[in-house]
């Protein structure tokens, strides 16, 4: 694998500081984080239901290879080189419990500190 490209929702505040913290660690498989649903998104990825990645974090391999939530996040930690070894570990079926939990955990996060609106899809609440 040569490239991964990270579809993210913009618009949620725990997503972009997750972009965030990607970009700043040691890749050994290149990160390219895209806005999910955005017009880019849509270009390099016309057959793919955009909607749903507005939902879930979803990961495309440079072969065409699509990961969607807990397999999305151990793709992601698999391309950092400090993260590696953990990623392999997640992928395992003792790990795989850990993974799924955390990615429920960030969920449950991104549930209750967003708002609706229209269209289903979901904004952060401004902090008042």
């Amino acid at each position: 694998m040569q490239r991964l490209t990270v579809l993210y929702d913009a618009q949620c505040s725990l997503c972009v500081h997750l972009r965030h913290w990607l970009l700043r660690q040691r890749q050994l498989v290149p990160l390219e984080l895209v806005p999910a649903a955005s017009e880019e998104a849509r270009r390099r990825f016309p057959a793919l239901d955009h909607e749903s990645t507005l939902r879930e974090i979803t990961v495309i391999g440079d072969r065409g290879q699509v990961y969607r939530s807990t397999a999305a996040w151990i793709v992601c930690l698999w391309a950092l080189a400090e993260y590696r070894p953990r990623a392999h570990w997640l992928s395992t079926p003792a790990g795989q419990p850990f993974a799924k939990v955390t990615v429920l955990a960030a969920a449950k996060y991104r549930e209750i500190t967003a708002a609706p609106c229209e269209g289903g899809r979901e904004l952060p609440v401004a902090p008042g």
